[in-house]
């Protein structure tokens, strides 16, 4: 048999987006599609043990949610022998129609596991797809109209000897139109690796558009894994975003820092990458990388300071985590300083970990200093440095340190003066947290405490103040909790939340808006409703995924108990976001709503002047919310069907008064 390189999953563009008849060609798929007979009736185990009686499941449930499959029966790869078991399993010939497609899930291993569809006269892989390191199955969707009649057949190929993620899972096996639409008459959003463009192909405006998953006007990479925003700074009027960065799989790994350039913190303009592992090419599994940490100005040059981290399963005696710098005249190539690291020792009382420095200058003694994170068996704790030249750096000692409650290992540290207090944030328990309160040049006293984000994805949120003054934001939209990166399919995982603008609450907390500039996303004329009651029966607002929704209720006027705005829906899934008037309590419900985490989340969200005003972003696959006291509520979306556009809004109870509701469409940050 023989086998595509690597590279050929990048080389195929689908024209499955561009229309091409499902009923142009329609034969029928192989012998037990779905496994429904609970065996492995047409299909033949070719060679090891992966495979065999065993591996047809009706296990419905895994330790993060269902697997989701097609009637009772799925392949379950994991089952028959576990995950180091390899083996080959092969299904009966069939003739290729127009389209395949197929649910799959498992492990993340492009070369040793994955589902292929192969030629029978010579043998040859013409399409494969492997897993994202989640159980939850995706449906895959491949045009071979090219080899339309020709015959065929499918196998499950697992060569990984891995004891995690060492298996490969499929479901549901479908040909011709009812491979593009559901039994409802839906049509799948088209998910697989064989359908994106090759890296160069086309403008970063149209290779950008050609996945139906991939936001628009948020930050992802085109290829690849990012996570923690980095250095982020304004320089010569542009915005410099850097994020951790792994371009060769859509998985942590190695870290890179990625750069993006801006001039309205907008839209963005893809950069060479700042900084590469420090053993990039000495062995694919030695996980040293360049870890998350920040950039200032000095003497007209930018200067980076992050953690070098460094892998003792490779590096036996070599110190994991110190603190290194590099500096750069352009902003665009950076050298690493010849003395690294400068600080090479890590703070005292530090078990947990000691990384992801953030400096700043002190107002107080007009110095360099430096947060870091780090925690005990007590708790996370945040250490303070001092410097005068950004090389020599003193230990001051404990900024601050918790007890236990927000985690014992603190990560990403901030800190910086906004509205007469001090603002410390950083992650923990795989949350982000701020802290408001005093600080007197060495140490900080907590006032008040809170989340820095309200929904399940937001982490390693980084501050900077740009060139006017304000101060800024942006959060991975992202967490380490969930398995749930079905873009992982199209070669690619993470994205950057939209820049918000900090303020000090009336509560004194810590609140977020977004930044003015989003504005110029707009495409269009809005449509807009003043001074509208909406009762129990639902009004449609629009069709989009890709949109801002703003509202303003007017809470004296309004008879009901609540409302609730239906995003990303269809007949078969939906987003809830309610307000309950009594409670003050904002819900965001996932639980149906896709490929994504399902949950709710619950935070508190407060009037203005009598007025309940949320401001919502959606994006394809991404939703931020942003209510007027501060709150904001973070989430990733991954609808299944093409259909899942409708916005609506319905009141719970009696009317809803609204002042204004208006959905304005929004373009692309890469157009």
């Amino acid at each position: 048999m023989k086998y595509p390189s690597y590279f050929a999953y990048f080389s195929t563009f689908s024209h499955i987006v561009s229309g091409t008849p499902c009923r142009s060609t329609q034969h029928p798929g192989p012998l037990n599609p779905s496994f429904e007979t609970g065996t492995l009736v047409g299909w033949e185990v070719i060679s090891g043990d992966a495979f065999g009686n065993a591996s047809v499941s009706s296990t419905t449930s895994y330790w993060d949610g269902p697997f989701n499959q097609k009637g009772s029966f799925f392949l379950y790869g994991f089952a028959n022998a576990g995950d180091p078991a390899v083996g080959e399993l092969k299904s009966q010939t069939f003739q290729a129609s127009s389209y395949l497609s197929f649910l799959i899930s498992g492990g993340y291993d492009p070369i040793s596991l994955y589902v292929g569809l192969v030629r029978d006269e010579d043998g040859v892989v013409l399409l494969n797809q492997t897993g994202m390191n989640d159980e939850a199955l995706v449906r895959v969707i491949w045009d071979t109209s090219r080899w339309a009649g020709q015959n065929v057949h499918m196998i499950v190929y697992d060569n990984s000897t891995s004891s995690s993620w060492g298996h490969i899972n499929l479901d549901d096996v479908r040909t011709g139109c009812n491979a593009v639409h559901d039994d409802n008459g839906l049509t799948f959003n088209v998910l697989g690796l064989a359908n994106q463009p090759a890296a160069g192909s086309l403008s970063s405006c149209e290779i950008y558009r050609a996945d139906p998953l991939r936001p628009q006007y948020h930050y992802t990479p085109y290829q690849g894994w990012i996570n923690d925003p980095a250095g982020l700074i304004q320089w010569n009027g542009r915005h410099h975003l850097f994020s951790q960065f792994y371009p060769d799989a859509p998985l942590w790994g190695p870290m890179h820092w990625d750069h993006a350039e801006s001039t309205d913190a907008v839209h963005w303009t893809r950069q060479p990458v700042a900084l590469y592992p420090p053993y990039y090419a000495s062995s694919p599994k030695d996980t040293s990388g360049r870890w998350t940490g920040s950039s200032v100005l000095d003497n007209n040059t930018l200067h980076l300071v992050f953690t070098d981290f460094t892998d003792t399963d490779f590096h036996p005696g070599a110190t994991p985590e110190v603190v290194s710098t590099a500096s750069s005249t352009d902003g665009i190539n950076f050298s690493l300083y010849p003395q690294n690291p400068i600080i090479g020792t890590a703070s005292p009382n530090s078990p947990n970990g000691w990384r992801d420095p953030k400096v700043f200058r002190d107002p107080i003694d007009n110095t360099w200093k430096l947060v870091i994170g780090s925690g005990d068996s007590v708790g996370g704790k945040v250490f303070l440095y001092r410097s005068t030249d950004l090389i020599s750096w003193t230990y001051v000692g404990i900024l601050f340190a918790g007890d236990g409650f927000t985690g014992s290992m603190w990560e990403c540290p901030n800190f910086f003066p906004l509205g007469g207090k001090w603002v410390l944030f950083y992650g923990g328990r795989s949350l982000g947290w701020y802290e408001v309160g005093t600080y007197n040049g060495s140490s900080f006293t907590s006032e008040v405490r809170g989340l820095l984000d309200a929904g399940p994805d937001s982490y390693a949120m980084q501050w900077y103040k740009d060139e006017s003054g304000r101060d800024l934001a942006i959060t991975w939209m992202g967490n380490w909790d969930t398995p749930k990166w079905p873009s992982r399919l199209n070669g690619w995982a993470g994205q950057q939340s939209i820049t918000r603008e900090l303020f000090i609450r009336t509560d004194g907390g810590l609140g977020f808006r977004p930044i003015a500039a989003v504005d110029s996303l707009a495409v269009g004329t809005p449509k807009t409703w003043k001074d509208t009651a909406v009762s129990e029966d639902a009004i449609t607002i629009g069709h989009s995924t890709q949109a801002r929704l703003q509202l303003t209720v007017d809470l004296a006027s309004t008879t009901a108990s609540g409302f609730t705005v239906t995003l990303f829906a269809s007949t078969a899934e939906r987003v809830l976001v309610a307000y309950d008037i009594a409670a003050k309590v904002l819900t965001l419900d996932t639980t149906n709503a896709g490929y994504g985490q399902a949950g709710t989340w619950q935070p508190v969200v407060n009037a203005v002047n009598g007025k309940l005003s949320l401001d919502l972003f959606m994006d394809r696959s991404t939703l931020e919310i942003f209510a007027a006291d501060g709150t904001t509520t973070t989430a990733t979306i991954w609808p299944r069907y093409k259909e899942s556009q409708d916005i609506k809004i319905a009141g719970t109870g009696g009317q809803v008064v609204f002042d204004i509701i208006r959905l304005t469409s929004l373009g692309s940050s890469w157009c």
